[in-house]
């Protein structure tokens, strides 16, 4: 029997190593999609958790409000708070009545000029930028003294037009002329479509909502959210803000915002914020989602990242 030459033992040899080494990374590499997909799905279903609980956590704050006036243990609607543990699982929500934000369909003329004052905008430019939105929501087509209408988005090369009809969200606030990206997410925090309110309510709003009131200085507003803050922790009602005036509005609005914040394992957050309108006299619908979003990290950055209050109260 004859013996294979060495070469030919040695070819060999060379082909099995490569056989070997080819099985090894066709085996590594199915290993590594096996864990990918099984990290994936993991999670998927970490986040599919969350979104349950945040919609708990929506739905339990909601039925909060519904415990009798004056209770110890109703929530309030000033956006402070409240943490829980449900199915093991960290929970944080905040109320918000939507009457503490400026209504864009309803507020007054004088008011949303000093809302985009308050964003950095000169006079002539905040005069321009409320024309255009009086323009966009009313049901005419005829055009301010420095408003606009189709001609004026056809002169800008904008394919949007007017819609002569309210705003249906903040965010269709974008598409008005001459509202520049940087001031729309300095004033997004503090406007809404559904207070319905021609003011602003001082008892739950916020610092920069205060200051965007024409005539209040920053300090006559650090001095009231001092006043507020002490009044709430003796137990008594808010004090009136004077210096609002005509622009303060002291009446709840029947539409709500409910942030929930859901801490996951591997360092997971959810956070979902819902805009719910209240319906008591619907026994078996109490309330009426209107809005459903998705927060993202990168929207809490670019609010915090926003110029310092300080800063914005100089530029008026």
């Amino acid at each position: 029997m004859r013996t294979a030459p060495r070469r030919e033992r040695g070819i060999a040899l060379v082909l099995v190593i490569w056989l070997v080494t080819l099985l090894l990374v066709i085996a590594g590499s199915f290993t590594y999609a096996m864990r990918t997909d099984a990290r994936a799905s993991r999670n998927a279903a970490a986040i599919a958790k969350g979104e349950a609980v945040a919609r708990a956590a929506v739905a339990r704050a909601l039925m909060e409000l519904f415990k009798p006036p004056g209770s110890p243990e109703g929530w309030r609607r000033d956006a402070s708070v409240r943490e829980w543990v449900f199915d093991d699982t960290p929970v944080a929500v905040r109320l918000s009545d939507e009457s503490a934000k400026i209504d864009v369909n309803t507020a007054n003329q004088e008011l949303l000029k000093g809302l985009f004052r308050f964003a950095g905008l000169s006079e002539e430019d905040a005069v321009k930028l409320l024309d255009a939105v009086l323009d966009w929501r009313d049901p005419d087509s005829l055009k301010r003294p420095f408003g606009a209408e189709e001609a004026e988005y056809s002169q800008a090369s904008l394919k949007g037009r007017p819609a002569n009809f309210p705003f249906q969200s903040t965010e269709e606030l974008q598409l008005v002329l001459g509202m520049r990206p940087e001031v729309f997410q300095r004033i997004a925090p503090m406007i809404t479509v559904y207070s319905r309110q021609p003011g602003v309510n001082p008892h739950i709003a916020g610092r920069n909502a205060l200051l965007a009131i024409p005539g209040v200085t920053p300090e006559q507003v650090d001095f009231y959210l001092v006043e507020r803050e002490r009044a709430r922790a003796e137990g008594r009602a808010p004090p009136v803000f004077a210096a609002a005036g005509a622009y303060a509005t002291y009446a709840q609005a029947t539409a709500i915002t409910v942030r929930a914040e859901v801490k996951l394992e591997r360092g997971i957050t959810i956070q979902r914020e819902a805009v719910a309108v209240l319906t008591p006299q619907f026994v078996r619908r109490p309330w009426t989602l209107l809005a459903w979003r998705e927060v993202s990290r990168d929207q809490d950055a670019k609010r915090e990242n926003a110029p310092p209050e300080s800063a914005l109260g100089q530029r008026r």
